[in-house]
């Protein structure tokens, strides 16, 4: 048995332990990380939210501000810090883009370009000129020889997109110009594919006019800077070169006139128009070749469907996304074209049922017109009868 001063001097010294252990614990109430002198190689490899979530009485800025703290001796050679704080809930933008809503507005690049850019310097020094029109053609490498011959009348103004239906892209090589321009390479689509999948508005937003050509077209009778300055002189926001008259010519407003530098109106057999200012007689032009400013394709964009490939009964809709469409939307007769009418796309078809390929393509051609019509009306229909309904309720008085 103890003696009673040795148990006395035990719980002394205990209670004197318990004092000193509350002390301190009240000065010094949490660990902090950045006192520790941990290994710069350890924080990359831990996953930040794992440990938040499971320790919730440290906070992201702390574990980031410590993993920042650890790489401070790193060799000034390195990539350095970011320099703002970790932070993803004080920042939220409802005018952003969608999904955008987190970042700072002064970050955010809601739109991008076609512009070719180099893998190494100064950014900032890498477009000596940025081209202010696109051009792009749906090719086959049957047709190389004419698309070199018609790009020859577009000038360095124009940023070149080839769509190669024909998988057969690497071997356009030959050409000097094909290595600046850009490739896209995907078998058996159409242009209208092609340009709902890689032509988005906020892509080709740099460029004043977008052109949107076949491939077998002949250009002796263009030029490309001289068709803008009369396209920008007339006010027309979706137009096309005329065509030079030739036998299977189905469309009067686009063939080409001998008197006139535009022409905007025509006389079609009768019966074809209800009305003299709306297709084919007025704001038309045939997908054959149609150029469009950077506002009107921004709305025709849109129009166009994703299965409908073949793009027929466009040309009687575009007039939808343009204002006053029967005096900005015309033909240009100062520069013309020809149709040479070469049936390479058809020929991408399949045979089936005992048709040819191209009789297959032609077929799905006229179904697609019928669908992409009866779709448009049928939108139309719908947005009247709301229309309607919400005015009627809003017309009601109130009890």
């Amino acid at each position: 048995m103890r003696r009673p001063s040795q148990m006395m001097k035990l719980l002394v010294a205990s209670f004197f332990g318990v004092i000193v252990g509350f002390l301190m614990g009240i000065t010094f109430p949490t660990l902090t990380l950045t006192k520790m002198n941990l290994p710069s190689t350890l924080f990359p490899s831990i996953d930040l939210a794992y440990i938040e979530d499971k320790y919730s009485d440290l906070s992201r800025k702390t574990l980031f501000s410590s993993w920042s703290s650890t790489k401070s001796s790193k060799p000034k050679n390195d990539i350095p810090d970011p320099p703002y704080t970790y932070n993803d809930t004080k920042i939220w933008v409802p005018s952003n883009p969608r999904g955008a809503e987190r970042l700072p507005p002064d970050i955010v690049t809601p739109e991008s370009d076609l512009y070719l850019r180099r893998l190494w310097g100064d950014p900032n020094e890498d477009l000596k000129t940025k081209q202010r029109y696109l051009v792009t053609f749906t090719v086959g490498y049957g047709q190389r020889k004419n698309i070199d011959a018609a790009l020859k009348k577009f000038s360095d103004n124009f940023t070149i997109m080839l769509f190669h239906y024909d998988g057969r892209a690497s071997e356009w090589e030959e050409f000097e110009w094909s290595k600046r321009a850009i490739h896209v390479s995907i078998r058996k689509q159409t242009k209208w594919w092609y340009a709902k999948r890689f032509l988005h508005p906020d892509i080709v937003a740099p460029y004043d006019y977008i052109f949107i050509w076949d491939e077998d077209l002949g250009v002796e009778h263009f030029d490309s800077e001289k068709y803008l300055a009369v396209v920008k002189k007339h006010g027309l926001e979706i137009s096309q070169p005329g065509l030079e008259p030739y036998e299977g010519l189905t469309w009067e407003m686009t063939k080409k006139r001998d008197d006139t530098e535009v022409h905007k109106h025509a006389e079609e057999r009768n019966g074809w128009c209800s009305d003299p200012n709306l297709p084919p007689c007025a704001a038309f032009v045939e997908i054959m070749a149609p150029v469009f400013s950077r506002k009107a394709w921004r709305c025709v964009w849109h129009m166009i469907q994703n299965d409908l490939v073949h793009g027929w009964g466009l040309d009687f809709a575009v007039r939808k996304c343009v204002q006053n469409a029967h005096e900005k939307i015309g033909v240009v007769d100062a520069q013309w074209i020809i149709h040479q009418g070469v049936p390479s796309l058809g020929n991408q078809g399949q045979q089936e049922e005992g048709k040819q390929p191209w009789e297959g393509v032609r077929e799905r051609c006229r179904r697609e017109w019928t669908m992409f019509q009866d779709r448009l009306d049928e939108a139309e229909k719908a947005y009247f009868e709301a229309s309607a309904h919400n005015n009627s309720s809003s017309s009601r008085p109130h009890r």
